[in-house]
C-alpha cells in the first residue's frame, strides 16, 4: 500500500484583472502535472473539493465506450473491414 503524506497548501484569493483568481505555487503545478492554459477541475466531495487534472465525467464517458466496443466487439470488427 502507498502512503501519500496530506499536506496542505495556503491558497490566497487575489485580484487577477478585474476577475479575481488562486496563483498556485509551483510544487502543486507539479503535483497536478499542468501547465500555464491547462485546465484544472474542481470536484465537489464528501469531504468537500478537489483539484484534479483529472477530467472525471471524460472518464466515465470512456468507460462507457470501452463497454459498448466490448460487447459490440465482433460487429465493429466487421464494419471496420
Amino acid at each position: 500500500m502507498y502512503y501519500f503524506e496530506h499536506r496542505m497548501v495556503q491558497l490566497k484569493i487575489t485580484q487577477v484583472g478585474n476577475s479575481i483568481g488562486l496563483v498556485l505555487p509551483k510544487e502543486a503545478l507539479n503535483r497536478l502535472r499542468v501547465a500555464k492554459g491547462d485546465i484544472v477541475y474542481l470536484v465537489e466531495s464528501e469531504d468537500g473539493y478537489t483539484m484534479t487534472a483529472y477530467d472525471p465525467e471524460f472518464a466515465e464517458e470512456m468507460l462507457l465506450v470501452e463497454e459498448t466496443s466490448r460487447k459490440f466487439r465482433n460487429a465493429l470488427k466487421e464494419l471496420a473491414k
